[in-house]
């Protein structure tokens, strides 16, 4: 049996690597060819995958509860007006508690099923692609044929998703900077305010590490709730009869409001790199633990946020409540001003994700020399790939409602129940009536289905803002 001193791990935040032999068989490690050695016997509970994390610079309860709010408290959170004007006030109310709890309850699920992983093959932390892998090796036949392609899936909608909220974030602190800018100012495109952006963008995307960036999220936090504050003053004047607004809204719109509301709920990939990078992780999970707090302080803030923006703008809410705010009132300019500073400092935030899938998996051990002069190219080009995408795309609304779709109903909903499926398949562990088996596959089905339909009413509509 193999100590925690002679475990063979390359611990990354975003990208670990676990290779293990388990059952007689070899599961080589992309980075690192050494095995470890299980016995097909070896008793699990004497490991504790928690007490064996060696991370360089761990992040404190009060910090990943910091970084929580900070990644899930951006641009979704302003969208929510335009999300209840395509769900109705009543539906949106009930649909955004039933997906917040849905959105917590996956992440628990998938955090434990990483932990029973871990336990089992004896290595202190697994990525969520790794997690894919080997969970799928665990289960039934007709999925582990799949487990050596697993890891690029979730590496690509991980990617895709990280890539497009930074997309996002460029497109909205662009705008909000135009419209101050046009107030005061020459009026330029929203392009030459992006093009003002990327370099900034770039050097802060060169910060390398989550304990240096938790100062950062801290003034963001503080600045965003200022900001919430302001924004809800200009909600509550003048609100109209509530007569006035619609309680449901269309089914077809209904996509385009699940999807703008995973979106804004889901942030699996930060979530994930936080519990990773948690100095006490066995406090991230439970009912008063990092998780559900944040979540619970994040979907009141939504619904807040979405019922009083549909109340006072109906159908004129646009992709930002900020975009809604009066032109030339100095308080809603500042809260433009407010709101663009927090989103830009997010943006490192949210590109710290895809920088370290890039880099930890698939880059660094290809380099040689002069890894860290690569390190900061990695960054420099995937913050120059956003600014692209955001130029060539500036539809802030529909561009969210796409996203959320296509990678968070796969990332947040489908596969956390694939992998709970595929680790209690060995033991057959699924409760009476196969309740957890059951459960697990209506979950599937729901991302799946909601992936199909809002991926596709999403594109169309880009397609059609075009015409």
């Amino acid at each position: 049996m193999q100590n925690s001193k002679e475990e063979s791990i390359n611990m990354q935040l975003i990208a670990s690597q676990s290779p293990y032999k388990e059952n007689s068989e070899v599961i080589a490690s992309a980075v690192n060819n050494t095995e470890v050695v299980l016995s097909p016997t070896a008793n699990t509970e004497d490991y504790d995958p928690h007490k064996h994390r060696n991370r360089p610079n761990p992040t404190s309860n009060a910090e990943t509860l910091i970084h929580l709010l900070k990644g899930s408290l951006g641009t979704g959170i302003l969208a929510m007006p335009n999300a209840f004007c395509n769900s109705g006030f009543l539906v949106g109310v009930i649909a955004t508690i039933i997906i917040g709890v849905l959105c917590t309850y996956c992440l628990h699920i998938l955090v434990k099923a990483q932990y029973k992983l871990c336990k089992r093959l004896r290595v202190p932390i697994l990525s969520y692609p790794h997690s894919m892998k080997y969970a799928l090796e665990l289960g039934p036949r007709c999925v582990s044929w799949f487990a050596p392609y697993a890891p690029g899936l979730v590496d690509g909608f991980m990617v895709i998703y990280q890539l497009g909220i930074c997309c996002v974030y460029i497109v909205f602190v662009a705008t909000n900077i135009k419209q101050v800018a046009d107030q005061y100012g020459d009026s330029l495109d929203v392009s030459t305010h992006m093009l003002i952006l990327l370099l900034p963008l770039i050097l802060i995307n060169y910060i390398r590490n989550l304990k240096l960036l938790a100062p950062f999220s801290t003034l963001a936090n503080l600045i965003t709730f200022v900001g919430l504050a302001m924004t809800l003053v200009y909600m509550f004047e003048e609100l109209p009869p509530i007569s006035e607004r619609e309680m449901f809204g269309t089914l077809r719109n209904f996509s385009l409001y699940f999807g703008t509301t995973l979106f804004a709920l889901e942030a699996v990939g930060v979530i994930i790199a936080l519990e990773n990078n948690m100095k006490t992780p066995q406090y991230f999970g439970g009912y008063c633990g990092v998780l559900n707090i944040g979540m619970t302080v994040i979907v009141i803030l939504y619904i807040a946020m979405g019922f009083f923006g549909y109340i006072k703008y109906g159908s004129n809410a646009k992709g930002s409540v900020t975009f809604n705010l009066p032109q030339e009132e100095v308080m809603a300019q500042s809260i433009k001003i407010m709101f663009a500073i927090a989103i830009f400092i997010t943006y490192a935030l949210q590109a710290y994700v895809p920088v370290e899938i890039l880099w930890n998996t698939y880059l660094e051990q290809r380099i040689r020399n002069r890894k860290l002069f690569w390190e900061y190219v990695c960054r420099t080009v995937v913050t120059l790939a956003t600014f692209v995408l955001a130029i060539a795309i500036p539809r802030l609304g529909l561009f969210i409602s796409l996203f959320g779709a296509l990678c968070l109903s796969a990332l947040g909903i489908a596969f956390p129940a694939i992998i709970e499926i595929c680790v209690l398949w060995p033991d057959n562990d699924f409760g009476p009536l196969k309740f957890m088996m059951i459960k697990n596959i209506l979950l599937i089905i729901f991302g799946l289905v909601g992936l199909v339909v809002g991926t596709y009413v999403s594109i169309v509509d880009i397609v059609n803002s075009f015409k």
